[in-house]
């Protein structure tokens, strides 16, 4: 089986080419570097911003996965980068649906990214596919995402949305930005550290996304988090462990704001996020443990 993954030279991506069981044809905005970064793939050029990518990009592809996007977490999130995050996702999408629309045989199934963010703040509320969405801008960004996604199903192609949690993994994701601060013994909670993080493995996110292409029963939202959510504070004091190193400050929450801007609320938020497709689907998680997902993250 074929598969074609957008935004593959990022962390998730990179990965997921590594380990997907047949052939891969990537989009990206530049090929050259993607196969100096990726091997032997074939790669097709596409702005996601320009239009449609290129009709032979998809020749005997059977999945496509959708990664590409702008990092949520890169910067401060000022009014122009919201506006670049919100556009990247959804103009991005809309264009890579209607490029499945032009093919005279289409694949089978699209796997496009969402997150947890979906939910906005929930507090203590276990949070499953079927609960309502929540508020907020990365709340709007990720119901308009998958609104655009959903447009291929019109076609005839079956369509996951995996809202992503936070990614634990080497060489990226949360634990490798927080690793600085921790390491000089400096790391801790966010505000108060009671708000729930949807975490997951990066051996899970790939699991999943695979389970989702080979698994026809999946439809539609599936959460791509852990099993069992932890509170900020338990994550801090887990990676402060596998660290060998104290992780008792909190970072203030005005302070939070002040650097990070509106993203701030969203570190603050509480999402108690539960993957019940996964379970009700035959997954079984491969890193389910916090502490072992950390040292695996640190390897």
């Amino acid at each position: 089986m074929r598969w074609l993954i957008t935004g593959a030279t990022g962390f998730i991506g990179r990965r997921l080419v590594e380990t997907a069981p047949g052939p891969v044809t990537v989009l990206a905005r530049d090929p050259v570097q993607a196969r100096r970064v990726l091997g032997p793939v074939d790669a097709f050029r596409w702005d996601a911003l320009e239009g449609p990518p290129p009709r032979e990009a998809f020749e005997g592809v059977e999945a496509v996965v959708h990664l590409a996007g702008e990092s949520i977490a890169g910067r401060r999130w000022s009014g122009p980068y919201k506006e670049a995050l919100s556009r990247s996702r959804s103009q991005g999408t809309r264009n890579l649906v209607m490029a499945l629309q032009a093919l005279p045989s289409r694949p089978a199934v699209l796997v496009s990214a969402s997150a947890v963010g979906w939910y906005g703040d929930r507090g203590d509320e276990e949070l499953v596919e079927t609960s309502p969405p929540g508020r907020g801008f990365l709340a709007q960004v990720c119901q308009d995402w998958e609104r655009e996604a959903r447009g291929a199903e019109a076609l005839g192609i079956r369509v996951v949305l995996a809202r992503l949690g936070l990614v634990l993994g080497p060489g990226g994701g949360t634990v490798q930005a927080m690793l600085p601060l921790f390491r000089k013994g400096l790391g801790g909670p966010f505000g108060l550290g009671r708000q729930f993080l949807p975490w997951v493995a990066l051996e899970d996110v790939l699991g999943l996304i695979r389970h989702a292409i080979e698994t026809p029963a999946i439809r539609g939202p599936l959460n791509v988090t852990a099993p069992h959510p932890v509170r900020q504070r338990a994550f801090a004091t887990a990676l402060g462990r596998a660290l060998g190193r104290p992780a008792l400050l909190p970072a203030p929450t005005p302070l939070l704001r002040l650097v990070l801007g509106e993203f701030a609320r969203e570190l603050l938020a509480s999402q108690r996020v539960l993957p019940q497709v996964a379970l009700d689907t035959g997954y079984v998680f491969r890193l389910a443990d916090l502490d072992e997902a950390i040292r695996a993250a640190l390897r």
